[in-house]
């Protein structure tokens, strides 16, 4: 079994929820969190905030560690193992553009309800969960997010 390492961002402004709908061929579709895989030399904390800013167009910075989820998924012949990296992320503005590159079709800003419920992945609702709980500790604690 090959190992992967991506990272990612749970990316909030004003309370809302920065996602993500990829539609790969109308054979992988729905709604995401921004994530991506780790280049050469990179630290977890850069590459999370280049994928967030390719894949969305958002410029976010970096609050706080939230925590992995691991997965398994078949590539080729391949097994592979999958740690995922999250972080706690803000933005400045709901400015979102998706990267059609990559197969994303829209992006936006959405209640934490909603979010929850529009995720494809149960372990990107349980991050987003832990995301949000972190969040509003930040904003109890007057930090500037």
């Amino acid at each position: 079994m090959k190992e992967a390492i991506s990272c990612g961002g749970v990316v909030i402004h004003k309370g809302k929820v920065l996602l993500l709908y990829k539609n790969f061929y109308d054979h992988y579709h729905g709604w995401v969190l921004p994530k991506g895989t780790v280049e050469a030399g990179e630290s977890p904390e850069e590459t999370a905030i280049r994928e967030v800013e390719e894949e969305s167009g958002a410029k976010a910075k970096i609050i706080d560690y939230i925590g992995d989820t691991h997965y398994n998924f078949k590539a080729s012949s391949d097994e592979i193992h999958k740690t995922v990296k999250w972080f706690l992320m803000s933005a400045d503005a709901f400015y979102s553009k998706p990267q059609r590159e990559e197969y994303f079709e829209d992006s936006g800003f959405y209640k934490y309800h909603e979010a929850i419920f529009l995720l494809k992945f149960d372990n990107e609702r349980d991050i987003l969960e832990k995301a949000y709980s972190l969040y509003r500790e930040h904003k109890k604690k007057n930090f500037d997010i």
